[in-house]
C-alpha cells in the first residue's frame, strides 16, 4: 500500500531531471508520488526506487519524509529487495518515530525474512508507543468529540463541528452516533458528494450511521428506509425492561356511549410546522365522541399561540419533558389512554422508548415522521392514498389507514399583508422560481436539475431559504461552475412566520425538491397560491408533496419524473398565462379544496380512532410485519451503493428481487409476505 498515492495519470519526465529536480529540492512531494507511481504502474520499478532514493537524500528536512521513505519501501519490496525495504522502514520510523504503518510493515518484513523474535520487537515498540491509549481513554477521547461537535453545532460553527464528528468517526467508524450527525452537516451545508469514505471510514460504516431522516434526504429507497427504521429502532430503544408494565387490555366502549381516549405524544405541540398542522384539528374534535389529552416534552414555552390554543381545547396537557420515558409511560396509564399517538417518530427529541412500554392498547404513527416505525410496538399508520397506494404497503410494518390528505393546515394562521418583491430584493418583472425547503433537502441531481431550468430561462431567478453564509457560498459558486450568474440566486433570511407567508406569495412558481420534498412548505405556498411544481418517487417523503399539491386540486403541476419536472418549470416561464390561470385556479378552489377540509379530516381522524378501537377490542389489532427486515437492509446497502437517483418502482423492485434469488440460492430465506413471497421464490 502507498501513502497519498493518486493514480498513475501523469506524463512522465526523463529521470535525470526528476533527480535534478529533487536535488535542488524542486520537486514538490506531491509530484514525487505522482512521478514515482507512474513509474511502477508502467513497469518501470527501477526508476521509481531512484527516484525515491535521490528525493531522500536531497530532501532530508522535509516533514513528510516518513512517507517517502514508506513508498520507497513499498517499491523496493515490489522489486524484491526485502533487505532494501526493511532499511527504507526503518528510516521512515527514524523520521517518524510515531508512524504506526512503518511499525506493522517493518514487522511483516522481519517475520518474511525469518526474523521473528524482531518482528515481535517491532510490533511491541510500537504497542509500548501508545501504552496509554486504554479502552478508557480511547472512549473519553470519542466521548469528548462527539460533546465537541455538538456543542459547535448547536453554535452554528459547522465547518469545525464536521471536522471534530469526522476525528470521532475515524477513532471508531462502527460507532454511529458521530456518524449520524456528521452526515446531516454535510446535507445541511450542501456538501456533495455527502458521504465521503477514508482508509478507516468505509461506506457501510456511513450508511449503518445515516439516520432515517437523513436517509430521506439522501435517497428515495423505501424498502432500505423500511429496514433502517428498524435498525434503527433496536439500537435507539432496545429492549426495555418491562418489568410493571403488563400490557393494558382494550376497555370496551364501542356501542356504550363512553368517549374515547386519544393521547398525542409530542416535542412539537408549540409553534412548530407538526404544532401548526395539529392546532385547529385539535379544536375540531368531536368532544362527543373522543377525550383528547397532550403529552409535551419539548422545551418550556412563553407566549407561544400554539400552546395556548391546544391548552384551551384538550381535556388534559400533561407537561412530561422532565419525566423519564417510564414515569411517562406510567402517567399515560393512569390516564387510560385507547389510541396513544406519536407524533415525532424519528425526530428531534423524540421519546419512541415511552411506546415500548405498550402504555395503551393501540399506538399509532401519525403526522411527525414520513415513513415507517418499523417498530414491534407501532401498530398503525395514518396518511393518505397519494403517499401510501395500497402497492406501496409492503414498506411499512404497520396497518395503512388513510385520510384525505396527510398535511393538515391550520386555517387560522396569520398571514402579514401582502409585501413587494421590492421589500425582499427581488427583480420586479423577472420569473422568480422559488424553494423553501431546508438546504439539508437539496442534494447534488437536485441543485443539478434547478440549473439547467434556469439555464433554459434567460432572466429568471431561484429564491431560496437561506442557509448559514457558507452554504449560500457554495451554491453560488456551484451556480457559476454550471454556467449560471451567481446573482441570479437569491437568499431569504428567517422572518416572523405571518410575513414569511405573505412573502412566498411574490414568487411565480415554487419548485420542490427530491427525494424528501416539500411537506408543510408546499401547504404554505398552496395556502397563499404560489403554485408548487413536483414530481413523486416511492417512499413516504418522496410522494408527500404530490399528495398536497393533488389536495389542492392542481394536478397539472404533478410531474411523472425529473425529466416532465424541468421541461414543465421552463414551460411556464415562457407560457406566463398557463401559469396565472393555473394560480388563479387554485385560489378560486382554495377554501373547498380537500387541503383545507379541517373538519372533514378531524371527523375522518375519529372514525379511524374508533375503527381502531373496535379492533382492539374484537383482538384484530395488527401485528407488525418485522420478518427478513435484516436481510432487506444488508441488499439495501449493496443496493444504495450503486447510487440511483430515480427509476420506475418495477425496476426498483427487481434489483432487490435479484438480491433476493442470489441469497436464496446460497441459504433459502423463508417468505414475509413484503416482496419475498410464495410467488417470487418460486420464480428464483
Amino acid at each position: 500500500m502507498y501513502m497519498n498515492s493518486p493514480s498513475a495519470s501523469v506524463p512522465v519526465s526523463p529521470l535525470a531531471d526528476l533527480i535534478e529536480k529533487a536535488r535542488h529540492q524542486q520537486l514538490a512531494i506531491g509530484e514525487l508520488f505522482q512521478f514515482a507511481e507512474t513509474f511502477n504502474a508502467t513497469g518501470h520499478k527501477a526508476e521509481a526506487s531512484e527516484l525515491y532514493k535521490a528525493w531522500i537524500a536531497y530532501n532530508d528536512g522535509n516533514p513528510l519524509l516518513h512517507l517517502v521513505f514508506f513508498n520507497y519501501s513499498v517499491t523496493l519490496r515490489q522489486m524484491g529487495d526485502l533487505t532494501g525495504s526493511i532499511h527504507a522502514l526503518r528510516g521512515a520510523i527514524k523520521a517518524e518515530p510515531a508512524f504506526a504503518q512503518a511499525y506493522i510493515n517493518l514487522g511483516r518484513a522481519l517475520e518474511d525474512a525469518g526474523l521473528t523474535g524482531q518482528a515481535i520487537q517491532q510490533w511491541k515498540a510500537y504497542v509500548d508507543l501508545t501504552s496509554e491509549l486504554t479502552p478508557d481513554k480511547i472512549g473519553h477521547r470519542l466521548m469528548s468529540l462527539q460533546h465537541m461537535g455538538r456543542v459547535l453545532e448547536n453554535s452554528g460553527m459547522l465547518e469545525q463541528a464536521e471536522e471534530t464528528l469526522w476525528k470521532a468517526m475515524e477513532l471508531k467508524p462502527e460507532r454511529t452516533e458521530a456518524g449520524q450527525h456528521w452526515t446531516s452537516l454535510r446535507q445541511r451545508q450542501c456538501k456533495w458528494p455527502t458521504l465521503v469514505t477514508s482508509e478507516h471510514v468505509t461506506m457501510r460504516n456511513l450508511l449503518d450511521a445515516l439516520s432515517p431522516l437523513t436517509l430521506a434526504c439522501y435517497m428515495d429507497d423505501p424498502l432500505f428506509q423500511l429496514a433502517k427504521a428498524h435498525r434503527y429502532c433496536k439500537s435507539l430503544v432496545g429492549r426495555p425492561d418491562l418489568t410493571g408494565f403488563p400490557r393494558v387490555a382494550p376497555r370496551s366502549k364501542t356501542g356504550t356511549g363512553q368517549r374515547l381516549r386519544v393521547g398525542y405524544v409530542s416535542s412539537d405541540l408549540r409553534d412548530h410546522a407538526v404544532g401548526f398542522a395539529l392546532r385547529e384539528v385539535l379544536e375540531l374534535h368531536d368532544k362527543s365522541s373522543v377525550e383528547v389529552y397532550a403529552y409535551y416534552m419539548g422545551d418550556k414555552r412563553t407566549g407561544d399561540e400554539t400552546q395556548t390554543r391546544m391548552l384551551a381545547v384538550v381535556d388534559g396537557w400533561r407537561d412530561v419533558v422532565a419525566m423519564d420515558d417510564r414515569a411517562i409511560a406510567q402517567q399515560i396509564i393512569a390516564d387510560e389512554i385507547d389510541i396513544l399517538v406519536d407524533v415525532n417518530g424519528y425526530t428531534k427529541h423524540a421519546r419512541t422508548r415511552i411506546f415500548a412500554y405498550r402504555p395503551a392498547p393501540v399506538i399509532v404513527n401519525f403526522c411527525g415522521f414520513p415513513g415507517t416505525m418499523a417498530s414491534p410496538f407501532h401498530q398503525y399508520v395514518i396518511t393518505d392514498p397519494q403517499i401510501v397506494p395500497p402497492e406501496n404497503e409492503i414498506y411499512y410494518t404497520e396497518k395503512v389507514l388513510h385520510i384525505a390528505c396527510d398535511q393538515p393546515v391550520d386555517r387560522k394562521r396569520q398571514i402579514a399583508p401582502p409585501q413587494t418583491r421590492a421589500e425582499w430584493g427581488l427583480p420586479e418583472d423577472a420569473f422568480i422560481y422559488a424553494c423553501f425547503n431546508g438546504m439539508q433537502k437539496i442534494t447534488q441531481q437536485c441543485f443539478g436539475r434547478w440549473m439547467a431550468i434556469l439555464t433554459a430561462t434567460p432572466g429568471s431567478y431561484l429564491w431560496l431559504l437561506g442557509g448559514d453564509e457558507e452554504a449560500n457560498e457554495r451554491l453560488k459558486v456551484m451556480a457559476k461552475q454550471s454556467g449560471v450568474d451567481a446573482a441570479r440566486l437569491i437568499f431569504a433570511a428567517k422572518t416572523p412566520n405571518a410575513r414569511h407567508l405573505a412573502r412566498i406569495a411574490l414568487a411565480d412558481l415554487f419548485l420542490d425538491t427530491f427525494p424528501y420534498g416539500a411537506h408543510s412548505t408546499a401547504g404554505d405556498a398552496l395556502t397563499v397560491g404560489l403554485p408548487v411544481l413536483t414530481f413523486p418517487g416511492k417512499g413516504f417523503a418522496s410522494r408527500f408533496c404530490t399528495s398536497i399539491v393533488a389536495a389542492a386540486g392542481a394536478d397539472e403541476l404533478i410531474c411523472s419524473d425529473p425529466n416532465e419536472y424541468v421541461r414543465k418549470a421552463v414551460e411556464f416561464a415562457h407560457d406566463r398565462p398557463r401559469l396565472a390561470a393555473i394560480r388563479q385556479s387554485i385560489a378560486d378552489n382554495r377554501e373547498t379544496s380537500v387541503l383545507r377540509d379541517i373538519p372533514g379530516l378531524a371527523r375522518r381522524l375519529e372514525e379511524l380512532y374508533w375503527q381502531m378501537q373496535g379492533e382492539a377490542e374484537r383482538g384484530e389489532t395488527p401485528v407488525p410485519n418485522l420478518a427478513n427486515l435484516e436481510l432487506y437492509y444488508e441488499i439495501g446497502c449493496e443496493i444504495m451503493q450503486q447510487n440511483i437517483e430515480f427509476d420506475d418502482s418495477t425496476a426498483y423492485r427487481e434489483r432487490y428481487l435479484e438480491k433476493f434469488r442470489q441469497w436464496h440460492a446460497f441459504s433459502p430465506i423463508p417468505h414475509d409476505g413484503r416482496l419475498w413471497t410464495e410467488a417470487t421464490a418460486a420464480g428464483a
